[in-house]
């Protein structure tokens, strides 16, 4: 079964592919869908941008859609970027502007202050109206300096509850078995295997 996921990022393709764990779905991105664009994330919460992505991702291909919508919420910073984090050094920022804005932003802050928690939201819009919705949480704090080789976005400062490692310094299978996105990927699928007889079988 033919999947389209709400997305232009092929670093999340990729992880989604690996997470969702049902045989026979096939996972594609808008980035491959001529004429595709991203819809203007308008919602005031995790869910409700990826609701508006997933809805959109339907409209277009009218296959079953998958989107999802991550926050990084920073306690120092009362919360922030929250649910901009993908923006939150400006509208067409790298990964690496968005993690020089939040280390700046943390400057003097020290370590004990620095607690954070990555949040997922991860929806699916069938072709028939139902629409299904996950959530993740991932506690930790964020580093004082960018940290590991893997991962993308702010993996490489996140370090991950008491393991004192980054998610950046973790292994595809280690973060895949604790992540915000796993959980929420993991939530989201059981529900879709109960909703679809007969998929992932």
């Amino acid at each position: 079964m033919d999947f389209i996921l709400a997305t232009f990022n092929r670093d999340k393709l990729r992880e989604l592919s690996a997470l969702l764990g049902l045989p026979g779905v096939v996972l594609h991105a808008l980035c491959d869908v001529p004429g595709a664009v991203s819809p203007e994330e308008t919602g005031a919460t995790l869910r409700e941008n990826a609701l508006l992505k997933a809805r959109a991702a339907l409209a277009l291909t009218a296959w079953p859609a998958f989107a999802d919508d991550t926050g990084l919420e920073v306690d120092a910073l009362g919360g922030r970027p929250g649910i901009h984090a993908a923006r939150y050094a400006g509208p067409a920022a790298s990964y690496g502007d968005n993690r020089a804005r939040l280390l700046a932003e943390l400057d003097g802050v020290e370590s004990a202050r620095r607690t954070a928690r990555f949040r997922c939201a991860c929806v699916a819009c069938l072709p028939d109206g139902r629409e299904l919705v996950a959530e993740g949480v991932l506690e930790g704090r964020i580093a004082l300096a960018p940290r590991g080789e893997s991962g993308f976005g702010y993996d490489s400062l996140f370090e991950v509850g008491n393991l004192g490692r980054t998610m950046a310094e973790l292994s595809d299978d280690e973060k895949n078995a604790l992540s915000h996105r796993a959980l929420a990927v993991r939530a989201l699928a059981a529900q879709l295997a109960q909703t679809l007889p007969g998929l992932g079988s």
